[in-house]
């Protein structure tokens, strides 16, 4: 094979015939309107059916969790809405959650809609930290038994080592961003050796864009998660520090907020603060090899094309020395 011949991509296989199939050999009565959805990381898909009902048909991104561990973020899924807390999971359909189609793994969900949660009003922040909170409360019962922990060896360590090892770093830029990633983990384990708390099942990627509100007025009105598919263990504070911004007076009135919100349903160690910024350089370095492992997926060639550039990686050098300096930084104060 020559070395410009070009592998096709696994999502290439997933055309609309394969997903319309996939559903209707489950017993659902598509209509053949399908519209994609927004994902980068699986793909996503709006389907009608005969009586206009409209369902989400979520197609595994191949190789990236075992069976075991997708079933985990289901039960998951299933625990919280057994608590009566607003999470859209998967159907039961022919007695399971997870179905599989033409070498795809894929679920079907119910269609929530909503908007983005207007983060600068008091009440819907506290509201959505009281929301949080029930969610690890069920989060603490057990830990996940196949899904992966949330520490530097995951996230830090094992991220630079395949960014590394698969040369995604120009040499004009590798060095310099080498012995700052370096320094940025050495300080990231110094953190949190010195702060021992408890892990516990998290959404784990709460950012605003996986929160959607709606009208209070409405049944079941206010926020609901709809993805759960970065689910592991991990310190109750990741699920909070996503949905800070701004400068740091801004940052602490939020995070003052969202704690009271969630401390009216669980207590929030404030030992946890320290690592707010630890996480944050984390989750720069593994965004870094995210984007990468999926440099060939169609989707991402076209909308990711400024990744792996110099002026990229330069900027990657940047944003970890400002890491290491707020690392130094005393944490936040609620």
């Amino acid at each position: 094979m020559s070395e410009h011949t070009r592998v096709p991509h696994a999502f290439e296989a997933l055309t609309p015939d394969v997903v319309l199939d996939a559903l209707a050999d489950l017993g659902l009565a598509v209509d053949g309107r399908l519209t994609a959805l927004s994902s980068y990381e699986n793909r996503v898909y709006q389907v009608m059916l005969d009586d206009d009902q409209a369902l989400v048909a979520k197609f595994y991104r191949p190789d990236r969790w075992t069976d075991a561990q997708i079933r985990e973020e289901h039960a998951f899924a299933g625990e919280l809405m057994g608590q009566e807390i607003p999470m859209v999971g998967p159907l039961l359909l022919h007695g399971s959650t997870l179905h599989h189609a033409k070498g795809f793994a894929f679920s079907v969900s119910p269609r929530r809609g909503g908007r983005p949660p207007e983060l600068d009003d008091p009440e819907v922040l506290e509201w959505i930290g009281r929301f949080i909170a029930r969610l690890h409360n069920v989060g603490a019962n057990h830990p996940f038994q196949t899904r992966p922990s949330l520490d530097v060896t995951t996230f830090g360590e094992a991220s630079r080592d395949w960014l590394l090892g698969q040369h995604m770093i120009p040499m004009d830029q590798q060095h310099a961003w080498l012995d700052v990633c370096n320094q940025a983990l050495d300080r990231v384990r110094e953190v949190m050796h010195d702060t021992p708390v408890e892990s516990l099942r998290l959404h784990g990627d709460c950012h605003p864009g996986n929160i959607l509100w709606t009208p209070t007025d409405l049944p079941l009105g206010g926020p609901h998660f709809v993805d759960l598919d970065d689910a592991r263990m991990g310190p109750a504070i990741q699920d909070l520090w996503m949905l800070l911004s701004g400068d740091r007076a801004q940052r602490t009135r939020q995070l003052g907020i969202l704690v009271d919100g969630y401390e009216e349903m669980r207590a929030l160690d404030r030992r946890e603060l320290a690592l707010i910024e630890p996480l944050r350089t984390l989750r720069l370095i593994h965004y870094s090899a995210w984007l990468a492992r999926r440099r060939d997926d169609p989707a991402f060639i076209q909308n990711f094309s400024w990744f792996g550039t110099s002026d990229y990686w330069a900027g990657q050098v940047h944003m970890l020395v400002e890491q290491c300096e707020a690392m130094q930084e005393p944490p936040l104060i609620v």
